[in-house]
């Protein structure tokens, strides 16, 4: 098929990306809007697919928006800025629906109102790539540009908090004067409620003459440096030895949980708080209830269990993430309530699943590849009577949906997605399912 074909966009995909067909082929077309007319140009063709990018817009959607940011378009950290944000959550709810109803034939009683939040500067968690250019003389640090591997040229990014934003330039003009500017591939932002953290992944030693100006930087812009020579472990502070811990909250239920900056947290604090409490809501904890949290990572859901009464369970794979939610609840006093426990989730048997016990209710909150081995070890004896899952990926959603109703006996009651990366097409939603009576 020739470049610079017209077509008019009939859908938006999970990538945000707009549809069309044209003699039967479907095209993904990067920056178009359903309903829009526009002349594209296609950089990759597969028998049955293509992908491509507009050209022009002929006639354009009334939701259309304009990008906030000058490197939209070019840096790939964002691929829905050009979309309207409520066409953004109406689009994902879509996405989600279609999901659930295309894989596994499932549609909720009830969806739920989105949850949204701030648009801009939500990001508190962001892992951003450094690359010295000696043609240049300087440093790029940013997001890898769209559809390859390159470092962006970027002097600001909006979902960033500002005064995150801000540090950028600064930080490319710091790395270009360091002797080992070479040598630091990554920088790893975590902002917590009172502190501002900057981990520098380093590959050769911080030579004397790179002290002082690291520590001018960190004292200029208020931040808290870290260094990371080897894996996630090493990571440690560096400059000032003696600011505040890193850590978030949940005001509502009176909770602190302090992290480390490569360990997971949710990085829209914002959006975290509301998808708490409508988890509590689902969930509906009482303190006669015994309740597991599978994929606890930190207790994020686990401690607001807990002070709401229940004696909890939280399982996690990982031995640092399990030591980290143990020092959360012992310093918010929840340790009576709370019980956590290493298991690998995704090799989960009805054998060692009925040896943790009966479980009243049960939280999910697995990562992108879902929890269908432990859907699928659920027996009589160790079926909850109610579900409330948190997903990050709407198609193993769907699948583990479909896994719940047509195989285990529940009913899905409710649906709904959580906006928490505004301006991609990250999807993630929240879901509540009940067993039937029988």
């Amino acid at each position: 098929m020739a470049s610079n074909q017209t077509a008019i966009i009939e859908s938006l995909d999970q990538e945000g990306r707009g549809v069309t067909h044209v003699d039967g082929k479907a095209i993904f077309i990067d920056g178009a809007l359903p309903g829009e007319k526009v002349t594209f140009d296609s950089y990759r063709k597969k028998p049955t697919y293509e992908f491509a990018r507009v050209v022009e817009i002929l006639r354009a959607s009334p939701n259309r928006a304009t990008p906030a940011c000058p490197h939209y378009g070019v840096c790939g950290g964002c691929a829905m800025q050009h979309v309207e944000v409520s066409t953004q959550v109406a689009a994902k709810q879509r996405m989600l629906e279609d999901a659930l109803w295309h894989i596994a034939k499932v549609k909720p009683e009830t969806m739920m109102s989105p949850i949204i939040g701030p648009a801009w500067g939500y990001r508190h968690k962001a892992r951003m790539q450094a690359r010295y250019v000696p043609m240049k003389g300087r440093v790029l640090v940013g997001f890898n540009e769209k559809r390859n591997a390159k470092v962006a040229v970027m002097g600001e990014c909006h979902v960033l908090p500002p005064h995150i934003s801000i540090l950028i330039v600064p930080l490319q003009e710091l790395l270009a004067k360091l002797a080992i500017r070479d040598s630091i591939p990554q920088v790893e932002v975590a902002v917590g409620d009172n502190v501002s953290v900057l981990v520098l992944r380093i590959m050769d030693p911080i030579q004397p003459q790179d002290e002082p100006l690291l520590r001018e930087f960190a004292d200029t812009y208020g931040v808290q440096l870290w260094l990371q020579s080897k894996g996630l472990d090493s990571a440690a502070p560096y400059y000032p030895l003696h600011a505040p811990q890193l850590s978030y909250s949940l005001p509502e239920y009176n909770l602190v949980f302090p992290y480390r900056p490569s360990e997971f947290t949710q990085v829209n604090p914002h959006i975290n708080r509301v998808m708490v409490r409508r988890a509590m809501s689902l969930l509906d904890p009482h303190p006669d209830e015994r309740i597991a949290d599978f994929f606890c990572g930190l207790g994020n859901f686990t401690l607001p269990i807990a002070r709401l009464g229940a004696s909890v369970l939280g399982v996690e794979g990982s031995s640092s993430l399990l030591e980290r939610a143990q020092v959360c609840a012992r310093l918010n006093d929840l340790t009576e309530l709370v019980e956590y426990r290493e298991a690998d989730l995704f090799e989960k048997t009805s054998e060692s699943l009925a040896a943790l016990g009966h479980f009243d209710k049960w939280l999910l909150d697995p990562p992108r590849d879902g929890a269908a081995e432990l859907i699928r070890a659920i027996g009589e004896d160790t079926a909850p009577q109610r579900i409330v899952y948190v997903s990050c990926n709407p198609g193993t959603l769907a699948r583990d949906a479909g896994l719940l109703v047509q195989t285990k006996g529940y009913r899905m009651l409710a649906a709904g997605i959580i906006n928490m990366f505004p301006h991609t097409a990250h999807v993630e939603s929240i879901a509540l399912f009940e067993k039937c009576v029988a």
